[in-house]
Parts: C-alpha cells; sequence; structure tokens
C-alpha cells in the first residue's frame, strides 16, 4: 500500500481511471462527430464561398461585355448625331444661301421696278414739258382752222392706235 502514498502513482491512477470515463462514456466519438460536422459545415462554406467567386466573376464578366457594348453604342450614337448635325448644318446653310438669293433677287427687281419708274417719270415729265412748248409755239404761229385739222388728225390718229 506504499503506493497509495506516492503522489505520482496516485496521479496516474487518477488520470487512467478519467481516461476510462471518457471512453466508457464514448467522448472521443462525440468529440470526433463535433469535428467532423464543423469539417463539413467548413467544406461546405467553402464551397458556397467558392461558388459565390465564381458567380461573381461572371457577373463581373457580363457587366464589363455590357460595358463594351454600351461604349460602342455611344461611339455609334456619337458619331450619327455628328452626322446629324453636319447635315443640319449643311442643310441651315444652303437655306441661308437661298434665303440671301432671293433677297439679293429682290433687291434687284425693286431697283429695276424703281429704275423703270424713274425713267417713266422723266419721260413723262419730258413729254409734258414738249407738249406744253409745243402748245405756247403752235398756239401762237397756228390759226383756229389749223388748230382744228390737227386735232381731228391727232384724234384719228390715237383712235387708230389703240383699235
Amino acid at each position: 500500500m506504499e503506493l497509495l502514498h506516492d503522489s505520482y502513482f496516485v496521479v496516474a491512477i487518477a488520470f487512467f481511471c478519467f481516461i476510462g470515463v471518457l471512453l466508457w462514456l464514448k467522448v472521443p466519438a462525440r468529440v470526433a462527430e463535433m469535428l467532423d460536422k464543423r469539417i463539413a459545415a467548413i467544406r461546405q462554406e467553402l464551397d458556397d464561398a467558392r461558388r459565390l467567386r465564381e458567380e461573381a466573376q461572371a457577373l463581373l464578366a457580363s457587366f464589363e461585355r455590357k460595358q463594351k457594348d454600351v461604349e460602342g453604342q455611344v461611339a455609334d450614337i456619337k458619331a450619327h448625331a455628328r452626322l446629324e448635325a453636319e447635315e443640319a448644318a449643311r442643310v441651315a446653310q444652303e437655306q441661308i444661301r437661298e434665303s440671301v438669293a432671293r433677297r439679293i433677287k429682290a433687291a434687284e427687281e425693286q431697283i429695276q421696278a424703281a429704275e423703270k419708274a424713274a425713267i417713266r417719270e422723266v419721260r413723262e415729265r419730258a413729254a409734258a414739258i414738249a407738249v406744253a412748248a409745243a402748245a405756247d409755239v403752235l398756239s401762237g404761229a397756228m390759226t383756229d382752222e389749223q388748230r382744228a385739222r390737227m386735232t381731228d388728225e391727232s384724234i384719228a390718229k390715237v383712235g387708230g392706235l389703240l383699235h
């Protein structure tokens, strides 16, 4: 019994009893089961993370493709808008040219009409002055009989011209 007084021996026996109780209660199996469940949960989380990463990469690639497509569409829209703007500028410039040409033509026509009116007015005044001068000259040099004869001839001449 001297062994019971040895503290190392007592600790060794207590340790083996403790291990026996743990084995009898199936603690190692429970610990292994818990560790296996934890390993399975970690594997599932890793698989989910891998799957999410692949989905994120696919989504990123999709967005990058869409961005390239949109950039291409933007370039097409810009080119189309530039062409439309150039066409609109060309049409506006042509319309301005036509408008200026019409205004110049209208101004030239007004100038020609004014020239014709001025020439007609000068001729009418010259004719009126000539008639007045002729009337003065003739009134003094003609007799009543000559005036009557000239008036009849003038009426006949004007009548012939009008018919």
